[in-house]
């Protein structure tokens, strides 16, 4: 028998903490954009599901993995899959880049946090154009304090972008009160202990965390799974087991549908 764990709720632990207010962004795909995902969606839907058929879903997990996260990527930005995309060719940096742009003029701060650091790096890349002042981590960020001291310190430094794997965990970032998720994970555990890098001892303000779907898209099934095994997933402390361990083959063709 594994050993007994209590689990104490931040809310329990902590209940000065001011309010937290997390909300869900649809955007809506252009006509290329959503040209690119359709296709390589009927693509990996045609030889995903044959073969699963064929061998199992246990055997084809490694082509079911690369298939999904394809389709995540370009759900969040056509140049993740070709480098030769436009800038602009994204749903969610149409919908991000004039959030952050506000949010700056008012004085706040935000948190920016994806899975794929090539997508941190095109969001760079706007940020850049327009002269806004950032930071930036990830998995091989060596000054991981004295960037998160600037940001938490520096009026001029608004925004933090921070890749999910390597800054979901223990970064006090209380300067933000506002989060943005750019693409959904599997786990929402992990989403929840990303947008805690801004709600927790320490903060005053109420904390605002958005997360940015694409309409139509496996983003969408994702989320959908998400709720359908939120007790699931609530249940499980490791990170590893998550949602996609337990992918079963109907899971599978609603991520595909």
């Amino acid at each position: 028998l594994r050993p007994f764990i209590l689990r104490r709720t931040k809310e329990q632990v902590a209940n000065e903490l001011p309010e937290k207010v997390e909300q869900t962004l649809y955007c809506d795909m252009g006509k290329e954009q959503t040209r690119l995902y359709d296709e390589l969606r009927q693509h990996y839907r045609e030889s995903i599901l044959g073969m699963v058929e064929s061998k199992g879903l246990g055997k084809t997990k490694i082509h079911v993995l690369e298939a999904l996260l394809r389709l995540r990527q370009a759900a969040c930005h056509p140049a993740l899959l070709d480098r030769g995309q436009a800038l602009d060719a994204s749903a969610k940096m149409d919908v991000l880049i004039p959030h952050l742009e506000e949010l700056i003029e008012e004085g706040h701060k935000a948190l920016v946090f994806s899975q794929f650091t090539s997508m941190l790096s095109i969001v760079q890349e706007h940020l850049d154009q327009k002269n806004i002042v950032y930071e930036y981590l990830d998995g091989q960020t060596r000054d991981r304090k004295e960037r998160v001291d600037r940001f938490q310190t520096d009026k001029d430094c608004g925004i933090f972008l921070i890749s999910l794997k390597a800054g979901g965990l223990g970064l006090n970032l209380t300067a933000a009160d506002y989060v943005f998720i750019l693409d959904p994970w599997w786990n929402p555990a992990v989403e929840t202990q990303a947008i805690d890098r801004a709600h927790r001892v320490g903060q005053t303000k109420r904390v605002f965390a958005y997360k940015l779907i694409c309409r139509n898209t496996v983003e969408e099934k994702i989320t959908e799974l998400q709720q359908q095994k939120r007790e699931l997933a609530d249940a499980i402390l490791e990170e590893n087991q998550s949602v996609l361990k337990n992918l079963s083959s109907d899971d599978l063709e609603l991520l595909l549908s």
